[in-house]
């Protein structure tokens, strides 16, 4: 998680405990959060480019950040995925109007399995698993990263329809940290589920909907994070999708407003 030793002040330690909300892999559909079952087919490839940005003021803390990350898929089989994501993170506050600290580095890098395991083709219903695992690649210290090996798992339901598509997801993360600080304040288990729905505009443009909560981090936390994300995916041709959309908290627990953007790219 975004934290320092001891020493550093405690203007830092509050503006990484909002970008450790951000630094998780969130990325599974572009765009989305809420995963779908699809896989690229055996030898097939993507690459997704993502990337998000918020700014946020509370109490006279002022705190913008973003993340962009690359995001690898590769078909061992034609319904199992290996997939990995490298993001890249950065933040900048400001205390009652005046720079305080600001930063950038590569986050923890995720490494996962999606497996189709369950398609009833008649009904465009499909089921999918997708265990993860989380590798200490950034900087703990200086607010990048978790500093222990960390993973879990996402269950994924897809319905497939003409006018369109529905997504839900169910999933679980363990969570382990490098500093004392953190894992005083952090917990360790947390649930997410979310729900996604695509409305097809146009045969090349997807509207999407995607609603999600998920435990809040801090222990002495009382209320779940609950965000809503809107946006448009357009594809370009049959090989690269380009897409907008904003995110948006439901509740204090969330951050308020983040704008984000991507493409993917399949070979």
């Amino acid at each position: 998680m975004k934290y320092r030793a001891v020493k550093k002040n405690v203007v830092h330690f509050l503006s990484s405990l909002v970008l450790c909300c951000v630094a998780q892999p969130l990325y599974a559909a572009h765009l989305l959060e809420t995963d779908d079952t699809g896989t690229q087919g055996r030898g097939g490839w993507q690459l997704e480019i993502v990337s998000g940005f918020s700014d946020d003021d509370t109490d006279g803390v002022s705190l913008s950040e973003g993340e962009a990350a690359a995001v690898l898929s590769y078909g061992l089989a034609d319904n199992i995925d290996l997939v990995a994501e490298v993001p890249w993170l950065w933040y900048r506050h400001e205390l009652q109007g005046f720079p305080a600290e600001h930063d950038s580095g590569i986050g923890d890098v995720s490494l996962e399995l999606k497996w189709r395991f369950y398609e009833f083709e008649e009904r465009g219903l499909s089921f999918a698993l997708k265990p993860s695992v989380i590798l200490p690649a950034g900087d703990h210290e200086e607010g990048f990263g978790n500093g222990r090996l960390s993973g879990g798992t996402t269950l994924i339901v897809s319905k497939q329809g003409v006018l369109g598509q529905l997504h839900a997801n169910v999933g679980y993360t363990l969570q382990d940290y490098g500093l004392p600080e953190a894992r005083a304040v952090l917990r360790n288990d947390i649930w997410h589920a979310s729900f996604a729905a695509g409305i097809n505009v146009t045969p090349s443009l997807l509207a999407v909907g995607n609603i999600g909560v998920e435990t809040a981090e801090e222990k002495e936390s009382t209320q779940d994070p609950v965000f809503l994300i809107g946006g448009l995916i357009y594809a370009v041709n049959e090989n690269l999708d380009i897409d907008a959309g904003v995110r948006t908290g439901l509740n204090d627990a969330e951050t308020a407003t983040t704008f984000l953007a991507g493409m993917a790219l399949r070979w």
